[in-house]
Order: C-alpha cells, then sequence, then structure tokens
C-alpha cells in the first residue's frame, strides 16, 4: 500500500439519485417521499431559460418546507458559462436553511470550475455561518471534463462524487447515437466465419472506457462514483443491465430520471446477500488464519489472503451501511404513522 492514503468523502448511501425539475413543485412533493438515497432538484437542463427564476424560488421553498426524511439532498445549478449560476448558487444557499447536503456541478471542465464554485460556498458558509459543510457532486460529461478527471477529483476537499453524464458526453465526443445510456447496435465484434460460413455478433458496451477512468479518477481521490441517467424509462431490464456494469466497475449508484428506477437502482447495487456472508466468513476465517501466524488460507476451495481482507471489508461496511439505512427508514415511517394517527383521533 503506498504511504499516500486517499481521504475517503463523507459516507452516504448513493445507489439511487433522482433527479427532479425544479419547476414541478408536485414532482418535488413527490421526490420527498420517494425514499431514493440522494434527490436532486434540478436548476439546469431541465429546466428552460425563462423558467430559472421561478424554478430557483421553487427549489428554495422546497428545501424549506418538505420532509425529505432520511434522503440525501443535492441541487444542481446551472454551468460556468451561464450567468444563472452564480445567482442559483448565493440564493439557495442564503435562503434554503441547513436542509441542503450538495451542489452539484455540471459540466466540468477543469479543475478551475470546482475552485470558483468552492471559493463562492466558501464565502457564503462564512458570511451566513452556516453550520453544514456543503459537498460538491461533479458531472464529467464532456471530452474536456474526461481529459481532466484525475485533476478535477482532486480540485476540493469538498468533492464527494463524480457522476458520468452519458448524453452530453456523447454530444461532446461526436458520437454517432441519439439515445441516453445504454449499448448501441453498431458498436459490436464481428466474429470469423465458422466452418459452415456462420459469424457470431457480439455486443459491446460503447460507454466502458468513459465510466472505467471516473471510478479510477473517483477511487484515487476517495469519492464515489456514480453512473448516470438511462434514458428509456420503460426498458426496464436494460436499466438493470446498465446498472449491474457500472456496479462491476466499481460505481456505487446510478441516476434515477423517473421514480420506476429507485428501486431498480438500489436492487441493482445492493451486495448480494450470498457475497455479504462469504465477505463475512473471509473476515472471520483470517481472523483465525492471522491468530495461528499465517498471511493466507483456503475458504471453499480458493486462497484469500490480506487482499481479501481489504475486499470484504468494502462489501461488508456497504451492507452495515444498508441495514442502518434501512432501520432509519423503518422508524420514520414508524414515527409518521403515530403522528397520523393521533392527528386522525384529535379530528
Amino acid at each position: 500500500m503506498s504511504f499516500t492514503l486517499p481521504k475517503r468523502a463523507v459516507p452516504r448511501l448513493n445507489r439511487s439519485e433522482l433527479a427532479v425539475p425544479g419547476s414541478q413543485p408536485r414532482m418535488m412533493e413527490k421526490a420527498a417521499q420517494s425514499g431514493a438515497d440522494v434527490i436532486f432538484l434540478d436548476l439546469e437542463d431541465s429546466v428552460a431559460p425563462d423558467d430559472k427564476p421561478a424554478a430557483r424560488a421553487n427549489v428554495i421553498a422546497a428545501l424549506n418546507e418538505l420532509d425529505f426524511g432520511e434522503s440525501t439532498v443535492s441541487v444542481r445549478i446551472n454551468g460556468l458559462d451561464t450567468h444563472y449560476m452564480y445567482r442559483d448558487v448565493v440564493d439557495v444557499m442564503e435562503k434554503s436553511g441547513e436542509r441542503l447536503d450538495l451542489i452539484m456541478i455540471p459540466k466540468v471542465g477543469t479543475p478551475a470550475d470546482v475552485y470558483a464554485v468552492d471559493m463562492l460556498v466558501t464565502q457564503i458558509e462564512h458570511a451566513m455561518q452556516r453550520k453544514k459543510k456543503i459537498g460538491v457532486e461533479l458531472i464529467i460529461e464532456t471530452a474536456l471534463g474526461m481529459q481532466n478527471v484525475e485533476a478535477i477529483a482532486a480540485a476540493s476537499p469538498r468533492n464527494e462524487s463524480l457522476h458520468f453524464g452519458v448524453a452530453d458526453y456523447a454530444a461532446s465526443t461526436g458520437a454517432r447515437t441519439t439515445v441516453i445510456g445504454g449499448p448501441n447496435p453498431d458498436y459490436v465484434v464481428l466474429t470469423d466465419k465458422d466452418a459452415e460460413g456462420n459469424r457470431d455478433i457480439h455486443w459491446g458496451d460503447m460507454w466502458h472506457y468513459a465510466i472505467a477512468r471516473m471510478v479510477v479518477a473517483a477511487r484515487a481521490n476517495g469519492l464515489r462514483p456514480i453512473d448516470g441517467p438511462f434514458g428509456d424509462i420503460t426498458d426496464k431490464d436494460g436499466y438493470l443491465a446498465q446498472a449491474r456494469r457500472a456496479a462491476v466497475l466499481g460505481c456505487e449508484g446510478k441516476w434515477a430520471i423517473h421514480p420506476s428506477q429507485i428501486e431498480l437502482a438500489n436492487e441493482a447495487f445492493n451486495p448480494p446477500e450470498k457475497e455479504v456472508d462469504r465477505a463475512k466468513r473471509i473476515l472471520a476465517a483470517m481472523k483465525e488464519a492471522q491468530a495461528q501466524g499465517r498471511g493466507a488460507v483456503t475458504l471453499d476451495g480458493r486462497m484469500i489472503d490480506a487482499a481479501s481482507v481489504r475486499q470484504a471489508e468494502v462489501m461488508v461496511a456497504k451492507a452495515k451501511l444498508i441495514a442502518g439505512a434501512g432501520r432509519s427508514k423503518a422508524a420514520g415511517k414508524a414515527e409518521g404513522a403515530k403522528a397520523e394517527s393521533k392527528r386522525a383521533a384529535r379530528a
């Protein structure tokens, strides 16, 4: 292990991240009850230019008035190349109280973009004497951003997560596709002919390199890598397939652009029970081996060593975080039911 160890970001469940337009108050009300791990209220792409000021006011009202329960709450500001961005940060932070957890920066291209927002957020925190330190989510969705992803990931101690914005990334790189996420029928490998002249077609994941590179940059800096949107909300199998590929590569979660995708994301990024059980057995076996002065041991016919322990510890820690969140949500529902019962009795 290197003597340089990355400092890990604030631990948060980030399996599902629900996107909600700031121009739709009713949708924000529903999102608050959705149970998504993270909810981001959007002031950028989902809001028309003429609606930006009203959407900003809606988001501020939602942060002040809605009960988001145990969900982490983020606000996606407009890009640094717009005149909306500074007012998004100033107004939301000065008028929204302490419920805001994160600010999401879209289309990050250079470390200076992160530095600029960090500076503004820091000044507002000091001026307003805010108690909670705001974290930052960064969307890598341009060729420039991917070129600089390692430096971007290290640009601020506020950084918590990197997200892959597949649609804008495709446009930025000139990729020949008009869908948001998922495979492409032209991105295939055609095998040589067999003895009968037949050829097989093997589909590939055209986003593999981009996600894998983002994951490395995120993990090297202690951040959470998050896969972005999947545009076809009717294709549950396609969503799950993309989410599981991202999970295998190291992502912690995926966007949900519709409430129906929340449970799919949670399912894809929950560690399987069998794997959690095996991880616990690995830790127990290695503890026993170390007590006997051994650095490696065989479990179920496979060698396990210190690297196996590190993998197991990550999985067990994730399972504990999920279990803790489940208990908190259950307690919250119980309290809500009691409160509703008392109100009904008074009525």
